[in-house]
């Protein structure tokens, strides 16, 4: 997990309209990098190549589908935590070790590590935050969705 902001010229025109490209969607084809690539105007190895280097870069902490849990029968659930900066490298290697942890962000407040959990139920929310918990001795604040709002992410390409 990427621990300071990206250089302003971490990224090139090509990665900054990759990562514009692909929240829009991504093929459901037998090839859907050659053809996510054709459309971008680059080669199929290209866009893999790229797509793994804004990984181990941490311009973006992953790459594959979102799934909706509760559209599913599931639950999600937004959650925090107030680690201490001494020990953010621990716990966050703790949380993000189990595999209901659908994404997990560093912020610059007392509660310093955010997370989502989805689970397929909501007893599997309070599970994992409770081992969460457990390992960590930290507190779990747990934020149930009230309302869902769809947002997007764009860079000047």
């Amino acid at each position: 997990m990427r621990r300071a902001p990206l250089p302003a010229d971490a990224l090139d025109a090509t990665d900054r309209a990759i990562l514009n490209a692909l929240q829009d969607g991504f093929p459901l084809t037998p090839r859907p990098f050659r053809d996510a690539a054709a459309a971008l105007g680059i080669d199929e190895s290209d866009l893999i190549a790229r797509i793994q280097n804004l990984r181990e870069e941490g311009a973006i902490t992953r790459f594959g589908p979102f799934f909706d849990a509760e559209a599913m029968g599931g639950a999600f659930c937004l959650c925090a935590m107030a680690v201490p900066a001494d020990r953010f490298d621990e716990v966050v290697t703790l949380v993000n070790a189990h595999p209901e942890v659908a994404h997990n962000y560093e912020r610059a407040h007392r509660l310093n590590m955010w997370f989502v959990l989805a689970t397929d139920s909501l007893k599997g929310i309070e599970t994992t935050a409770r081992a969460i918990e457990g390992e960590t001795g930290l507190k779990v604040l747990r934020f149930p969705k009230l309302r869902e709002f769809f947002i997007g992410f764009r860079v000047q390409a």
